[in-house]
């Protein structure tokens, strides 16, 4: 499973590169896209249950995750519906607007759930909030757990010269409470997936987030069309 970085963190970094970035760059949304195109089976879940349980008040429950593949057929209608192509582009389209970030791959606990199979035929895309989300008790979990939940290859997020040590991007923003303050200083761990919403908040543009072009994107397509055929 992979989180993804929000577009407009990518495409910020796409505009202050230095050099000009290959033609074919993949942005975190076409990566999703792209599954969504290759799909047979398109089903949204009517509600995000994790903000559901958590009875969220900062971001939308209705929009809840997208599941693509054969499998997505035998979910329980109670909870959701199949929609079209179309239809589940512009429900991707309207998490991001929300502030929600992509977590895309083949989750084992869905199938299990939900009570569908086989896993290879079923392909989760979340849409996570800082605040509800599931995975936010991953510095909790065992190593050999929590290292599947990966950020997308080729990007890092560090902390430049700049910090004041507000500690704004260290209040409710990171779901795994990656950063902290040392020092009066923002600090970034291990734990971090990736999603950028640190870089979002930053007041002094102190942390950034780069992506290596030739391995964004095509990574996370090649590797999760080896674990999933949605066709």
């Amino acid at each position: 499973m992979f989180f993804l970085p929000q577009d407009g963190v990518a495409r910020r970094v796409l505009i202050e590169e230095d050099i000009e970035p290959p033609s074919e760059v993949v942005l975190p949304s076409q990566v999703v896209e792209y599954f969504i195109r290759q799909a047979s089976v398109h089903w949204v879940m009517n509600f995000c249950i994790c903000r559901a349980s958590e009875e969220c008040q900062n971001y939308p429950v209705e929009l809840g995750c997208l599941f693509l593949g054969e499998a997505a057929l035998g979910i329980n209608p109670k909870l959701g519906r199949r929609v079209s192509e179309t239809e589940a582009l512009e429900h991707v389209r309207r998490c991001r607007d929300a502030g929600l970030v992509h977590f895309v791959g083949r989750n084992k606990l869905d199938t299990v759930w939900l009570g569908v199979g086989p896993g290879e035929k079923l392909l989760t895309i979340c849409n996570c909030c800082p605040c509800c989300c599931l995975w936010g008790m991953l510095p909790n979990l065992a190593p050999e757990i929590g290292d599947k939940i990966k950020r997308m290859p080729g990007v890092t997020v560090e902390v430049n010269d700049q910090c004041t040590g507000c500690g704004i991007c260290a209040q409710d923003v990171c779901f795994v409470q990656a950063i902290r303050l040392e020092d009066d200083q923002a600090v970034i761990s291990a734990e971090c997936r990736g999603c950028g919403r640190c870089v979002d908040v930053c007041p002094e543009g102190a942390i950034e987030l780069s992506i290596e072009w030739e391995r964004a994107g095509r990574d996370v397509v090649d590797h999760l069309s080896t674990l999933v055929d949605v066709e």
